[in-house]
């Protein structure tokens, strides 16, 4: 075979399904591969096993392959030509690292004998890639062609999920050689840490010691992050809070590890959690993280979260995130399917069911009385009744993708998940654009499942390209756009924080006519939504239209997200704006410091 033959033939053997990518000179080589092993293997329908996804630039190749990922839990795949090509993928591979979602990238690079002498299209991909990716290969030696890509695949699925780069020169993929059929790289360290990891065993000792702790507490609190989604460990989660009775509240990356319809659920705390689960984490007394890093977003202030908690466990597969921010009285690091099997196990023979009523009681007083709320009597369209409608028809089992700004918080808050792997945003990179490449690669991912992009005017102009990515495949995917005309939650923050000055975030006088545009990319159901008697109707037309579907609304340009924990505040110094109290809101009339004045 040919090196090329190679790549195509190990991506089959790991049982890829989907490529997403954008040709060019020196990926030529695997790009004919590719076709040729389609011709070849086409099904009596005529399908190909091996189709590339071509989107409008390379970037959204990445971001396609992080929703593929992200919505099946497979590992997603970008096939790239070198120079602009491979630097182009730079944005989406830091943003799967940050989010650990497992991406394997295929560069092509100019041939090795003129790797660093500035040949056309040549990048230094290792330099640029090393510190943003899980592992970047650079392969130089044919016969470790082979092992090299089965061995990316092994590094992006395993332990903490993250994107694995391979540069690929072009005669690598030109030389012809015996296909072994099987061999990995010598990654010994790597494979030592994993080892140790799947080795760690949840002991009875350490069982008895964390009921120990749940037994003195009388007001527990799971919070969760996206590495339960990541270990599709939500199930026996759920199970485990069900049995104890321990109410749960997720990270923005954790949404969908429980239910949100069910009474245990608190929803996402943290920067724009709701206002009654950051009072929850205020008033538990054992803070128990799940696969969550305490990052700035959630625990701004370390010392002064969960300010009443006597004691803190921590479950992770990386030991670096143990004690890394805030300290953990117990903790143990190992895989969370088999540790939380493990504990309801020895909680089965060893532990009495506590009772958390009057906690129960005490959260169903917070959930009532601090919901999330907005100006229902508003005549201006406000995104979360939008959300809200929408999230009537879903139910909470569709796929909702996000760009990244105040749509994004909107949904977060006002969508529900029955399931996880149905939301899908960009969470610690917060890149804007992720929305709509996202859900086409979640689609691809599901075929079957409803897809929607939730998106902003400006998140969605970065790769309005991919409007054309969704009609040439046909995808059924509904895109809403909600049209604020600017960067909704940069001029949140300088309403509050900058004395109202718009430093470039209102793009009011802008021109885009983005239901033309829709129209012009192939959508025969383009809409633009402005009355609000009229949400009821079209949101329904459009969730039910069978084929791809695009709406703008225009929403009320002055709507902010509430509530909201501004930068380096404490979760006491919550603003919660006007339409949902505050524990912290004086009696006498008065405006308190940080509180909602915009």
């Amino acid at each position: 075979m040919s090196g090329a033959e190679m790549i195509v033939q190990v991506l089959a053997d790991e049982g890829v399904d989907t490529i997403f990518g954008y040709s060019g000179g020196a990926i030529l080589p695997t790009y004919d591969a590719v076709f040729r092993y389609n011709d070849e293997h086409r099904d009596a329908a005529g399908r190909e096993p091996l189709p590339i996804i071509v989107p409008a630039n390379e970037q959204g190749a990445g971001f396609m392959a992080a929703g593929y990922a992200r919505a099946s839990g497979r590992v997603g795949v970008v096939l790239v030509t070198s120079g602009p090509g491979a630097t182009n993928t730079v944005t989406p591979v830091r943003d799967c690292m940050a989010d650990s979602t497992p991406i394997v990238v295929l560069c092509g690079q100019v041939a090795t004998n003129m790797i660093g002498t500035d040949a056309f299209q040549e990048a230094p991909v290792s330099a640029i890639m090393g510190s943003v990716a899980k592992h970047v290969f650079l392969v130089t030696d044919p016969y470790k062609l082979e092992s090299t890509i089965r061995t990316a695949f092994e590094i992006a699925r395993t332990g903490r999920p993250g994107p694995v780069v391979v540069d690929l020169p072009k005669d690598i993929q030109n030389w012809i050689g015996e296909f072994q059929g099987t061999g990995l790289l010598p990654v010994p360290g790597y494979r030592q840490r994993n080892e140790a990891v799947q080795q760690n065993l949840l002991t009875a000792a350490r069982c008895k010691a964390f009921f120990a702790l749940l037994g003195e507490s009388k007001r527990p609190l799971i919070y969760a992050g996206g590495g339960v989604v990541n270990a599709n460990a939500s199930a026996v989660l759920r199970r485990f809070a069900d049995r104890y009775g321990i109410p749960v509240t997720t990270t923005l990356m954790g949404i969908g590890a429980a239910d949100t319809t069910q009474p245990l659920s608190l929803r996402m705390l943290g920067m724009h959690g709701a206002a009654f689960a950051n009072y929850a984490v205020e008033d538990c007394d054992f803070l128990i993280a799940v696969g969550a890093r305490f990052d700035d977003r959630v625990a701004a202030i370390p010392d002064k979260f969960a300010p009443r908690a006597k004691r803190v466990a921590h479950f992770d597969v990386d030991p670096a995130e143990i004690g890394k921010v805030k300290k953990a009285d117990w903790h143990h690091v190992g895989v969370m399917i088999r540790d939380f099997d493990a504990l309801l196990a020895w909680g089965e023979r060893h532990a009495r069911v506590p009772d958390f009523q009057e906690w129960h009681a005490e959260l169903a007083q917070l959930k009532k009385t601090y919901a999330n709320n907005y100006d229902r009597a508003s005549e201006l369209i406000q995104p979360n009744y939008v959300i809200e409608e929408m999230n009537r028809h879903t139910g909470g089992r569709a796929i909702i993708a996000t760009g990244v700004g105040q749509h994004q918080m909107w949904a977060a808050q006002y969508c529900d998940f029955r399931e996880p792997r149905l939301w899908l945003t960009s969470g610690s990179m917060g890149t804007m654009g992720f929305g709509l490449p996202a859900a086409i690669g979640a689609q691809f991912a599901n075929p079957d499942r409803l897809v929607i992009d939730v998106d902003g005017d400006a998140s969605l102009r970065m790769n309005l390209g991919e409007l054309e990515t969704v009609t040439t495949y046909d995808l059924p995917i509904k895109v809403l756009v909600l049209n604020n005309f600017g960067d909704g939650m940069v001029k949140q923050w300088q309403k509050l924080f900058y004395k109202g000055r718009l430093s470039a975030s209102d793009k009011s006088l802008r021109r885009k006519d983005f239901v033309k545009a829709a129209q012009a990319d192939g959508f025969r159901y383009a809409e633009r939504l402005e009355k609000k008697s009229d949400v009821p109707r079209v949101v329904r037309e459009f969730i039910g239209f069978k084929g791809p579907a695009f709406l703008e609304v225009i929403i009320d340009p002055d709507a902010g997200v509430y509530p909201m924990i501004g930068p380096g505040m404490a979760y006491d110094q919550m603003i919660t704006g006007d339409f949902i109290p505050s524990r912290s809101k004086p009696t006498d009339g008065s405006t308190p410091s940080g509180s909602s004045m915009f």
